[in-house]
């Protein structure tokens, strides 16, 4: 059955498949051992910050970006990126050193659930710490190093590539996404996404939203997978508006069309759409997705593991997807780090179908990666084999773009 036959009921109504085992830290464990590394090697030793020039000068953090490093006793660093991303109501990066140097030394990269999990109850109440999930996602960089295996190997791997999606910015007119949409099928896209135009500030225009649909639609033709993202901006009328046409362009996802608190909203959507509802980048944490799932709130799960503990906490969050017969489609944004992090989630995951790539390809590398994320000749993106997160560091150039280590 082609994904665009796929209709939301047939797919939600399905029966649940059976879940993969996934035991952290246990299977990390052996493949740990079978490598000979001794408990002691994987005691952390270090905790500091690179904070590199941004490239070409870009204002981000001040024209800066910052690194966070976890290092072993035996010289294993885990890394991942320390920034300000999507709004968060526990967000600031900036303290993340002084609270990793308090908790993590002299404990185990082995222990990361013991780290980082907010199962107790009073921190259940509060959205997820995003200190947790960046230091989830340092360790798992040492596991996988420690093992010498890729950490989709570790969380399990379902798969060796996943079909990527080309993920439009928010341009400004229909010929701009018309010409982005042939941008992206002449580099070998075999889908598109599109990030409809913001007016000025948050303001939106729905019905430049639907000229922009169906431009798109009819250069695409027929059978080409579109995707929509509209942020969480639409009202509930403009909402239904929209998702209305989309439906009859047999578009196959509808994401964020209202804001995430709108769950009535949400779940009268979603009932009364064929295409699927696509939430989560907006949940900050995995212990409320429950109740989305059960409200009938969406139809696909998304979500961004810098807001819900890292690595760990995505894989809860697409484990819980699979037991409900749903799709999780991941978000992926920035730069090799920040897309590896959700694409090992995506490779354990048999409820995954898309990969996000940055629109256009390759707009979001840094010079300081040996490794460049692109997609193959059929449209995937292949599965790093690299250990760790798979994408090795250039410390030639990170040295000339330092600016300082803080410690």
């Amino acid at each position: 059955m082609s994904v665009m036959n796929v209709s939301r009921r047939s797919f939600v109504g399905a029966s649940a498949a059976s879940a993969t085992a996934w035991a952290m830290p246990e299977a990390a464990r052996a493949a740990v051992q079978a490598a000979g590394v001794k408990p002691n090697d994987l005691g952390i030793k270090e905790v500091k910050v690179y904070v590199l020039q941004s490239r070409a000068g870009a204002a981000v953090g001040g024209g800066t970006q910052q690194l966070a490093s976890i290092v072993t006793n035996s010289g294993i660093e885990g890394n991942y990126t320390l920034a300000t991303r999507y709004f968060h109501p526990n967000w600031s990066n900036l303290g993340w050193l002084e609270y990793a140097k308090r908790l993590l030394p002299g404990k185990s990269a082995l222990d990361g659930p013991a780290i980082t999990s907010q199962w107790a109850p009073g921190a259940r109440r509060q959205g997820q710490s995003s200190y947790a999930s960046a230091i989830d996602n340092c360790l798992w960089d040492i596991l996988g190093k420690a093992a010498g295996l890729p950490v989709y190997r570790l969380l399990g791997a379902y798969k060796n590539r996943v079909r990527a999606y080309a993920s439009s910015q928010h341009l400004k007119t229909v010929e701009d996404f018309v010409a982005d949409l042939a941008h992206a099928r002449k580099d070998g896209f075999t889908a598109y996404k599109i990030h409809p135009p913001w007016l000025t500030g948050t303001a939106v225009d729905y019905e430049l939203d639907i000229e922009v649909a169906k431009a798109v639609r009819k250069a695409a033709g027929d059978h080409y997978p579109l995707l929509f993202d509209r942020v969480g901006a639409y009202t509930r009328d403009e909402a239904f508006k929209v998702g209305r046409v989309l439906d009859e362009l047999h578009y196959v996802s509808n994401e964020d069309p209202l804001p995430t608190t709108d769950m009535d909203g949400l779940a009268a959507l979603a009932q009364a759409l064929d295409l699927p509802v696509t939430i989560g980048e907006f949940i900050f944490s995995p212990y409320n997705y429950a109740d989305y799932i059960r409200r009938g709130c969406c139809d696909e799960v998304r979500f961004i593991v810098d807001n819900v503990g890292g690595i760990s906490g995505g894989m809860k969050i697409g484990r819980l997807a699979e037991l409900f017969g749903m799709e999780c489609q991941p978000h992926n944004w920035g730069t090799a780090l920040d897309h590896a992090v959700h694409f090992h989630c995506e490779l354990a995951m048999p409820n995954n179908t898309w990969f996000e790539m940055t629109q256009p390809q390759g707009i979001t590398d840094q010079p300081y990666f040996k490794d460049l994320i692109r997609i193959d000749k059929d449209g995937y993106v292949p599965a790093p084999t690299k250990p760790g997160l798979g994408y090795e560091l250039d410390r030639d150039v990170m040295d000339k773009m330092m600016v300082r280590i803080d410690r």
